[in-house]
């Protein structure tokens, strides 16, 4: 049963959604305002439901409080006719969707579930990561040449208190690597405070970075530390830091070089103590060649440089992997260690990993449940299907991802893929990926 806070000053609406969200299954707690909900969230919803137009504080200005605080937190917009532009402001500044009124009752209880589905999610990804960082050097695997090299990089570098700068292509585990570096270090008790700079909203930057003074602008309520304080003693990780705009880096530079921060609304300068660790999906020097990465902040940055090996360079390394993820996913969902055969095992060699580690744990991980059409004996395979049944499941498929990608959020996912909103709902009911009720 899940907590909704409902906003709308039109009091009739209100008890209505109320009385609907009720309905569903969940507890509907009712606000006229956006500062009234505001003022209630000591005690943080699951998921907020608010209108957009409303007097003193409207939904656009209850988004961005929220996201500045509380930023799992979904909400989900309504919208008059008319306001639809408004609406994709708000979905670019964090909000989980938007419904246009007047809305179909079925369609907003399968966009919350879905929105509540969705952070279930999250948050348990968030504790299996968790638990791997707790063990991040042990499960920095592989025997190949070049995974040696880089776990002794590592270990050569975690003892010293140097910022260090990780370079490598998508889902080679440049943020596990950063998370053994911490582990390694003289700071390991202290926080690791990962930041998102491609998530980062320009516009809250320095809150969010630095942390504001009680009452330094609307709605921003008590004091709070920002990420650098919050690291305070230990580490603190910007990944994918090229996706950082010059203005904002400039800003991050000035603090890197004080080593203090000055929260938004005083004029005194915090000491901080902090380890930074940057994690790029390019090349950072190639990006300072192209003026789109300052040079003096990467000179700042990069103490040392470590690039984590893809799967091309450690292919001997991929039968080790799959067979770890697979065994911990069996572990994990109740089966028996699954079997690998020579078969399978050349397929994973042969194959390209695009996504590398990620992907190839993604694979390992289906398998583990009997879903991986790889080619070993071991593998299940699926009767023959007509042209119609394999287009089929293939757009079902990239649905599906798309939606994983997008966080369940079809005004993106829509956009993505091409396809007009009514037409990706459709689908979505057709292929079973969405309920009316």
């Amino acid at each position: 049963m899940a907590v909704l806070f409902v906003v709308d000053d039109d009091t009739d609406h209100l008890a209505a959604l109320c009385d609907l969200m009720q309905a569903a299954g969940h507890v509907a707690r009712g606000f006229s305002g956006g500062a009234a909900a505001l003022a209630a969230m000591e005690t943080p919803p699951d998921l907020l439901i608010t209108d957009l137009r409303m007097p003193d504080m409207d939904g656009q200005a209850l988004l961005t409080a929220i996201k500045a605080g509380a930023g799992d937190l979904p909400v989900i917009v309504l919208t008059g006719h008319g306001d639809v532009g408004h609406a994709v402001q708000a979905i670019r500044a964090g909000a989980e969707d938007f419904l246009e009124k007047p809305y179909d009752a079925s369609h907003l209880v399968a966009v919350v579930a879905r929105a509540l589905a969705a952070r279930a999610t999250r948050t348990e990804v968030a504790r299996l990561q968790q638990i791997i960082a707790e063990g991040a050097a042990a499960t920095i695997l592989g025997a190949s040449r070049a995974m040696q090299a880089f776990r002794a990089g590592i270990a050569a570098l975690a003892p010293l208190d140097l910022d260090v700068v990780i370079t490598g292509e998508t889902g080679t585990g440049k943020e596990l690597a950063a998370r053994a570096l911490h582990a390694g270090s003289p700071r390991a008790a202290a926080p690791f405070v990962a930041v998102n700079c491609a998530a980062l909203p320009e516009a809250m930057f320095e809150t969010l970075m630095f942390g504001h003074a009680e009452g330094a602008f609307a709605g921003a309520g008590a004091a709070r530390p920002g990420k650098l304080e919050a690291a305070e003693g230990g580490t603190l990780l910007l990944d994918e830091i090229e996706a950082m705009p010059l203005a904002l880096q400039a800003k991050l530079l000035r603090v890197l070089q004080e080593r203090a921060v000055e929260r938004l609304g005083e004029n005194g300068l915090r000491p901080v103590n902090i380890r930074v660790i940057a994690t790029s999906k390019i090349d950072l020097q190639a990006a300072v060649a192209a003026q789109t990465f300052r040079p003096d902040l990467y000179y700042r940055l990069a103490g040392a440089v470590l690039q984590t090996p893809n799967l091309r360079v450690a292919a001997t390394d991929i039968p080790l992997i799959f067979s770890h993820y697979s065994q911990l996913a069996a572990r994990r969902y109740g089966r028996a260690d699954p079997p690998l055969n020579f078969m399978l095992m050349q397929h994973l060699k042969d194959r390209v990993w695009h996504g590398n580690v990620r992907e190839l744990r993604a694979a390992a991980e289906a398998h583990a449940l009997g879903l991986y059409d790889g080619r070993g004996d071991d593998v299940p395979m699926l009767a023959e299907e007509t042209l119609a049944e394999k287009l089929a499941g293939f757009e079902k498929r990239e649905i599906a991802a798309a939606l994983d990608r997008h966080r369940g959020n079809t005004l993106r996912v829509a956009d993505a893929l091409g396809l007009p909103r009514r037409t990706l709902n459709d689908k979505m009911r057709r292929y079973g990926l969405i309920s009316d009720g």
